[in-house]
């Protein structure tokens, strides 16, 4: 048998699927996995899942679907033949992809649990989760009904993906990472916190960036980590004596290469999202006020002492 994995991005949201894909992979051994995702992500999905990927540009080619006809050609090629598939994003998107290359079991989350509900429409085999729970056990009981047995959470290894052959970070290690961007301006905690925060924590600071986030970096006045690409980054996140940052995906990347981090949540659940493996060490206001403004520098600090300890 043949089966598309389906979870198109971001990078957090691609880590907290690589628990359920790997589960799969060994659960179901004659069946031929491959995993439809953005190609930044090919690497991470291959080097770490064992799984071939079957890379998409979803955003670019629906600026342009005509000057991209040839590529989504392609990718769909790539798809068809496939005997079912299993959609971990609940988008449009990602549940269209298998219907159109013709994927007879079409495997999703219940209706309840899909964030965009036309999505259902696709999907003829759902597969009830329990919404309470963090996001990697819903992948993980999606995972298991499509195996028909419940699967266990395996220890994974992420440390193959971080490579620096150009030893850009070699020389970084051992120091406080800050992740100052985000992927939604409501999840950034404010700069001139970092600010404060970083000159509280003196010469152990570097500041990681990516892209269009240099000048929030440089705001913060701290020693700025050079450009990387992603695998160049994870290597700078695996040698951190600490990661801190709110919910975006190099912060999932650290706590998945076994760095410990502080994670700052406001409009997102640290219950549902946060870093998995280290949810105690969020400061998450999202039942009070869901706004990253209420979390205090001395917050922080606290934070640090207790990690540390």
């Amino acid at each position: 048998m043949r089966l598309l994995i389906l979870r198109l991005s971001a990078l957090g949201d691609v880590i907290h699927t690589i628990p359920a894909v790997v589960a799969l992979r060994d659960a179901l051994p004659n069946t031929y996995l491959e995993w439809v995702v953005e190609a930044p992500y090919r690497d991470l999905v291959e080097l770490v899942t064992g799984v071939d990927a079957i890379p998409v540009a979803m955003k670019r080619w629906g600026r342009n679907l005509l000057a991209s006809r040839g590529e989504v050609g392609y990718a769909l090629r790539a798809m068809s033949g496939a005997d079912a598939s299993i959609d971990f994003q609940g988008l449009m998107k990602s549940a269209s992809l298998p219907w159109v290359a013709g994927a007879k079991r079409r495997y999703g989350f219940e209706r309840s649990a899909i964030r965009e509900k036309p999505a259902a429409f696709f999907i003829n085999q759902h597969i009830a989760v329990d919404t309470t729970k963090h996001v990697v056990e819903w992948n993980m009981q999606l995972a298991s009904g499509v195996a028909g047995r419940e699967l266990p959470m395996q220890e994974i290894d992420f440390t193959p993906f971080a490579a620096d052959p150009e030893a850009k970070v070699r020389d970084l290690g051992g120091r406080i990472v800050i992740l100052p961007g985000a992927g939604r301006p409501e999840k950034l905690w404010p700069v001139e916190r970092f600010r404060e925060l970083a000159r509280s924590l003196g010469d152990d600071v570097i500041v990681a960036w990516g892209p269009g986030e240099r000048e929030l970096a440089e705001a913060i006045g701290a020693p700025l980590a050079p450009s990387t690409n992603l695998r160049e980054l994870a290597a700078l996140l695996r040698s951190a004596k600490l990661v801190i940052g709110a919910d975006t995906g190099p912060l999932h990347l650290a706590a998945a290469l076994g760095t410990p981090v502080i994670g700052l949540y406001g409009p997102t659940s640290s219950r549902r999202n946060g870093p998995y493996g280290q949810l105690e060490h969020c400061i998450d206001v999202f039942a009070a006020t869901k706004s990253m403004s209420s979390i205090a520098v001395s917050d922080v600090m606290q934070k640090i002492e207790e990690v540390g300890k």
